[in-house]
């Protein structure tokens, strides 16, 4: 006799192959996203170009994704995307390796290889969350993604270090067959990531005519539509965020001449401190509501590029550092999560799609703008990367105080001000007038 499989067993199946997918795809990401900079630029790449690098993936992202809805709803099936896309990202990971194997290639075939790497994965996620969010019960989202991003990031930051430390220990003499290494590791990473997905079970979706819309019948409904005004705030967040983002690795390695090992700690700080937290802020969440939280961590995420006007000492970077890691984390998180809260299952796929093109033609802007920039200004402390920082934080400040003002909480929370939230994500809850704010850890 065979077993009658139950839904629910094939929700806790499909969970469990996506976390070991996340496993494999989290190396991926360690032995690469931080390390296109650094080959870009032993490429011979300018700063102009490591803008481009930046821009162009979130400009042919975004346009992409207003396509990936009506992609989906064509094959009617969500996993068939998630897995073609991710199949088709690994393997760009191979013409890295050859480039690297051979010492040298013009940094615009390299930049066009990102383009098309970090393409591939922004057209699958539209329905990857949307997948994930009927697989996810409502009530258990924060702490769910909370605590799947805490350990598939901390795998990412060991899998980082791993990469910088085989870069390291390469020197300069050999750092090209370093490179060689970390991209084909990344691609079997890829390839191993890309088994676990197709295990995967798919919950059925109806797909109906009136769900249907466009961008711009979308952008349309401003006014009227919570869902649209946030994602304009969260557009124009990325854009102050790419303003500034693509230059820190420059600063790093070409005008601080940090080598890879002090450059990989500092890069992976903050993403230590990201996902050590990331729970914390999932479990508050479910209390307080998602947009309450992203009130909360908006300012200090502009205020993260003066940090680094203010000193550039290795160890005060590692302290900024742990600022960024802490508000990223309760933004990310809670923005995805809002996303789920104030999106039908019907409509997912598509709002997902059209939030993530708007996020990403507003960092396209940004990086771009900030490449542009840099030439034209006055040097700040003897660097114009400094100058542009303060620039980005001016812009991610406005931006903080005003928009999110114009945006409702979409589920019933408890209320919280500001003290009560700090204290609660640094474990003081002696100081928490309301005991309902209690987390365990």
């Amino acid at each position: 006799m065979h077993k009658t499989i139950t839904g629910d067993e094939r929700i806790s199946k499909s969970l469990r192959f996506s976390f070991f997918d996340g496993v494999f795809a989290s190396a991926m990401s360690g032995f690469t996203l931080d390390y296109f900079t650094p080959f870009l630029l032993i490429l011979g790449g300018t700063v102009r170009q490591v803008a481009a690098m930046a821009a162009l993936p979130n400009l042919l992202a975004s346009l992409i994704q207003i396509k990936a809805p009506d992609f989906t709803e064509k094959l009617k099936s969500r996993r068939k995307i998630i897995n073609s896309f991710v199949f088709a990202q690994g393997c760009v990971l191979l013409p890295m390796a050859i480039i690297a194997a051979r010492h040298r290639a013009h940094p615009f075939i390299f930049i066009m290889l990102v383009v098309f790497f970090t393409s591939c994965g922004t057209f699958f996620m539209p329905a990857w969350s949307s997948l994930m969010s009927d697989l996810v019960s409502v009530n258990k989202r924060g702490d769910y993604f909370g605590w799947r991003n805490k350990v598939l990031g901390l795998l990412s930051i060991a899998a980082s270090f791993i990469a910088g430390f085989i870069l390291q220990k390469m020197r300069s003499s050999h750092v090209f067959e370093g490179f060689v290494i970390i991209f084909t590791f990344a691609f079997i990473f890829r390839m191993i990531s890309w088994y676990f997905l197709t295990r995967m079970h798919e919950p059925h979706l109806e797909h109906k005519k009136e769900n249907q819309f466009t961008l711009f019948d979308f952008l349309a409904r401003i006014k009227q539509s919570n869902f649209a005004k946030f994602s304009v705030f969260v557009s124009f967040m990325y854009f102050g965020v790419n303003l500034a983002s693509p230059f820190f690795s420059v600063l790093m390695l070409k005008d601080l001449s940090f080598n890879y090992i002090l450059y990989t700690s500092i890069t992976i700080t903050a993403a230590l401190a990201m996902y050590l937290t990331s729970r914390r802020w999932g479990k508050l969440a479910d209390r307080i509501g998602n947009l309450r939280i992203i009130k909360f961590t908006s300012p200090i995420i502009a205020i993260l590029p003066l940090l680094w006007v203010i000193n550039r000492h290795p160890i005060f970077l590692f302290f900024a550092q742990i600022v960024s890691g802490f508000a990223w984390a309760g933004f990310n998180l809670c923005a995805s999560n809002f996303i789920y809260d104030a999106v039908i299952p019907e409509k997912r796929v598509r709002c997902v799609a059209y939030f993530n093109a708007l996020c990403g033609f507003a960092a396209c802007l940004g990086a771009f703008a900030g490449g542009f920039l840099i030439p034209h200004l006055a040097p700040f402390f003897g660097n114009r990367i400094l100058t542009l920082f303060a620039l980005a934080s001016t812009f991610r400040l406005l931006v903080a105080f005003i928009l999110p003002h114009k945006l409702k909480e979409v589920r019933p929370a408890h209320p919280a001000n500001n003290r009560q939230i700090f204290f609660n994500m640094i474990g003081m809850h002696s100081f928490v007038r309301q005991p309902s704010l209690y987390i365990d850890t």
